[in-house]
């Protein structure tokens, strides 16, 4: 996962567009000891500048553990653009080149979802694929695959409703299975692509067994590793596998 280290010098330069008091507001629900600072005020004559207090801020920061550094620049840049948000765009487009990207105004590592990608999805599974990566981001690994299965589950239930399919399904993979072969027709279109009728059944009848044992994957890591209180023994690997399987079921179930 990225480090926040470089994308500072990022949000520092958003940061310092924003109000002096907002600044101290920003540093301080980010989670730094505003006493240190107390004695920078913005005054109409020998006040401290912005640019004083933001040497101070970084002060602060140099002593913060890197976890808890990376947490500061994380919440900096989402105070930053509830106050702000049409700085959202240089933002997002300069973050990326740190390897981050902003998902529902949270800041996510790109290696995890490229927000662009889900610009089509529809809202509620999108708002739980960026809870699902920003619980991965803060190290609850517990509730990111909680969150990745609560996106397919929101998109199941849209696809149930669409398509008119009847009571709930009796397990996570057979609501999936069931959302899936309402949604999916492979043989036709790849068939009108030229491929000759054999190869496209096999083929579209082996992506959907490769969908099914996702699910499977998916419904077993929820039950034995999707623990919001993080009481159960996790191997995070696995847990980037399970919000990597949540895009794609999510992409195929709403993205028609």
């Amino acid at each position: 996962m990225p480090t926040t280290a470089a994308a500072w010098g990022t949000v520092r330069a958003s940061l310092v567009q924003v109000s002096f008091a907002d600044i101290k507001t920003i540093a301080g629900l980010a989670g730094l000891d505003l006493i240190p600072l107390a004695h920078l005020q913005q005054k109409p004559e020998k006040g401290a500048t912005k640019e004083q207090l933001l040497s101070a801020v970084e002060g602060q920061l140099g002593h913060l553990e890197p976890d808890a550094r990376q947490r500061f620049v994380i919440l900096v840049a989402e105070e930053v653009l509830k106050r702000r948000p049409d700085l959202r765009e240089a933002l997002e487009e300069q973050l990326a080149r740190h390897g981050w990207g902003l998902l529902e105004n949270h800041l996510i590592p790109l290696q995890v979802f490229d927000p662009a990608d889900l610009a089509s999805v529809p809202d509620l599974p999108r708002a739980d694929l960026a809870r699902a990566a920003q619980r991965f981001r803060d190290g609850d690994l517990g509730g990111a695959i909680a969150a990745a299965c609560g996106a397919v589950d929101s998109a199941v239930a849209a696809v149930y409703a669409d398509y008119r399919l009847g009571e709930p399904a009796r397990s996570f993979q057979e609501g999936c299975n069931r959302a899936l072969a309402a949604v999916m027709e492979l043989e036709t279109p790849l068939r009108e692509l030229g491929w000759d009728t054999e190869t496209a059944a096999k083929f579209a009848g082996n992506f959907r067994g490769a969908l099914s044992q996702g699910a499977f994957v998916m419904q077993t890591l929820r039950s034995k590793m999707g623990d919001v209180h993080g009481s159960k023994p996790i191997l995070k690997p696995l847990v980037f596998d399970v919000l990597k399987w949540a895009e794609l079921f999510v992409r195929t179930l709403t993205v028609r």
